[in-house]
């Protein structure tokens, strides 16, 4: 019985990975000027950051492992330069599972502490754990800056926000900010309890993002189309609204269950289409209730 048990594990473990390669085969790598030397690649997964110039390549988050060879050419197309820095906006995979494969090829990968620490200690999809490789060489824990490519670019960390280990970067010269998954355009955000993240810092980190950025910044969110000030102050009035709604509910005595059935929450941005990605509206409504519930 165990043999036949570890053999249709196998059995499932090869199928899956094939299954896995064999979705990404038909993704595309979209490349979007964003300023004059910094790009927005767009494929599955999290949107990449690419900063050329004479100092190199600069990219922010890689999504899966099986896109590295498409990213790097349509990279290539950009610049003949080699990546010199990465930067991880946070752990989850599909803005680091390229993380070896772009070290490989000579770039050093900055991100901070918690990051480290959770590809460190948390194991892939196929129950194996990250190689050295993969981890962070260079890990910062409040804010840090580099100077590439002809200006300053700032990394501030967001506290307990979609995780415990998120960045948003600003191009000081471009006005540019990539907010990693602090912003999810149009769309309700996946907010990562289980990794320490809460609704109180999501909040607290897309008002840090309004604070570096004027009328003309554009804004690479961590998934969906690029962004602009408008619309990243409408994702935070919905955010500030959904709280106040749910905190009632809370101090209502409503339990979990209750609110997660009440449409009429979210009804507002469900009508604007925002639970049709992979955060519903229902889960949006336990999110918030788990988390503020838990303060």
């Amino acid at each position: 019985m165990q043999r036949i048990a570890t053999f249709l594990f196998l059995v499932f473990l090869f199928f899956g990975n094939f299954i896995y390669a064999q979705g990404f085969d038909k993704v595309k790598i979209e490349t979007l000027k964003v300023s004059d030397h910094v790009y927005m690649l767009a494929g599955t997964g999290g949107n990449i950051g690419i900063s050329i110039g004479d100092d190199g390549v600069f990219m922010i988050d890689d999504q899966f492992a099986p896109l590295t060879k498409k990213i790097n050419t349509a990279i290539k197309s950009l610049s003949d330069k080699p990546i010199t820095f990465l930067v991880n906006t946070h752990h989850h995979g599909d803005h680091t599972g390229g993380n070896e494969n772009i070290q490989k090829l000579g770039a050093t990968i900055i991100a901070h502490d918690n990051v480290r620490e959770r590809l460190a200690t948390t194991p892939k999809r196929d129950n194996t754990m990250q190689p050295k490789e993969a981890l962070p060489s260079i890990t910062f824990n409040d804010k840090l800056s580099l100077y590439i490519n002809g200006e300053k670019i700032g990394i501030f960390h967001a506290e307990h926000a979609h995780t415990d280990g998120d960045a948003l970067l600003y191009f000081t010269k471009s006005n540019v900010l990539h907010t990693g998954d602090t912003y999810f355009n149009g769309r309700y955000p996946y907010i990562d309890l289980k990794s320490g993240g809460s609704v109180d810092g999501y909040i607290n980190a897309v008002k840090l993002g309004l604070q570096l950025i004027d009328e003309d910044t554009k804004i690479i969110p961590g998934h969906g189309k690029l962004s602009n000030k408008e619309e990243y102050t409408t994702f935070f009035k919905m955010l500030k609204d959904l709280r106040a709604k749910i905190s009632a509910e809370i101090k209502a005595g409503k339990t979990e269950d209750m609110v997660a059935k009440n449409e009429t929450i979210t009804k507002t941005y469900d009508d604007l289409n925002y639970g049709v990605g992979f955060i519903s509206s229902e889960k949006i409504r336990r999110t918030f209730y788990l988390s503020l519930k838990a303060q």
